[in-house]
């Protein structure tokens, strides 16, 4: 059975020089898109991918993941932001992967691009005053 499903990659530092993805297009058969990336050496990486191919492919290649220390991350769910709690710290800013989450300037406001969003969930587990929530 063919399956589509939008992941984070949490590389830790010792797995961010590795061929990671050209192992899951090669090895696994999987199709991938690159939705976002920040990975720099020696340091964490992260990267935003679309993943298709067979479910059985797609397990190995999660297992795969899991032995070199790469997180895998589905994102099945969307971000919610409460605009009446934010107090616009800029907290989640810092945070978010895909920049969804971002400072209007000069007015300092905190605003988030839905469709940048890839509901990763780093905002919510930030938020001092939880103005931004997970939709399932």
């Amino acid at each position: 059975m063919q399956v589509s499903h939008r992941v984070v990659l949490h590389f830790p530092p010792r797995a961010v020089g590795q061929p990671v993805v050209y192992h899951l297009a090669r090895d696994y058969n999987l199709v991938f898109n690159i939705l976002r990336a920040s990975i720099s050496q020696e340091e964490q990486g992260l990267m935003v991918l679309e993943l298709s191919g067979e479910e059985s492919d797609y397990r190995r290649a999660a297992e795969f993941l899991a032995s070199r220390g790469v997180r895998l991350q589905h994102l099945l769910q969307d971000i919610r932001k409460d605009d009446e709690n934010c107090v616009d710290c800029g907290a989640c800013v810092g945070v978010c992967p895909s920049a969804a989450l971002y400072l209007e300037r000069p007015a300092m406001k905190v605003l988030l691009d839905a469709d940048r969003c890839v509901a990763c969930g780093e905002c919510v587990k930030t938020c001092p005053v939880k103005a931004v929530s997970l939709q399932v």
